[in-house]
């Protein structure tokens, strides 16, 4: 399986076991899009803002380029340190430059209001992380096939 869109993923993980088990099954699947990582809130909005400020690029991301393009959606956990999840969503979905890039919640919440919360708040997809290492890989296959090949980013 290959990716035919190469926009940047950003994921939004603060558990670097949790983002290297992602990263290795997105090799698994030949996935070409590069994958940006930001740990916490404060993170994710100096990197979506650095287009505005033209700051250099931040955490995992950080490579020769100054700007990174802007992420074809976000891989976004709840439960973070700082600003949470939550908040982020909610930032992003009211910010007139941002609310477009999709926004898909990947968190062990399964918490009906949780769920709720988030799609009321505009994520447009919420994902249980499954403890199952079988599960998570079919979680992952799904978001990999919807969202990085056959979803149309705006």
């Amino acid at each position: 399986m290959t990716t035919q869109l190469h926009e940047p993923l950003l994921v939004v993980e603060d558990s670097n076991e949790d983002f290297k088990m992602l990263q290795r099954l997105m090799r698994r699947m030949a996935v070409q899009n590069p994958i940006y990582r930001c740990t916490n809130g404060d993170e994710v909005l100096e990197f979506l803002h650095q287009q505005k400020s033209d700051r250099p690029s931040i955490g995992e991301a950080a490579n020769s380029f100054d700007i990174i393009p802007r992420p074809s959606v976000i891989l976004l956990d709840l439960n973070l340190p700082g600003i949470d999840g939550r908040d982020i969503l909610e930032r992003l979905k009211q910010d007139r430059s941002l609310k477009e890039i999709p926004i898909v919640v990947f968190t062990t919440s399964s918490n009906p209001r949780d769920i709720e919360y988030c799609y009321q708040k505009g994520a447009n997809g919420y994902l249980v992380k499954p403890m199952n290492a079988q599960q998570l890989q079919k979680t992952i296959k799904a978001f990999v096939e919807y969202w990085l090949e056959a979803n149309t980013p705006p």
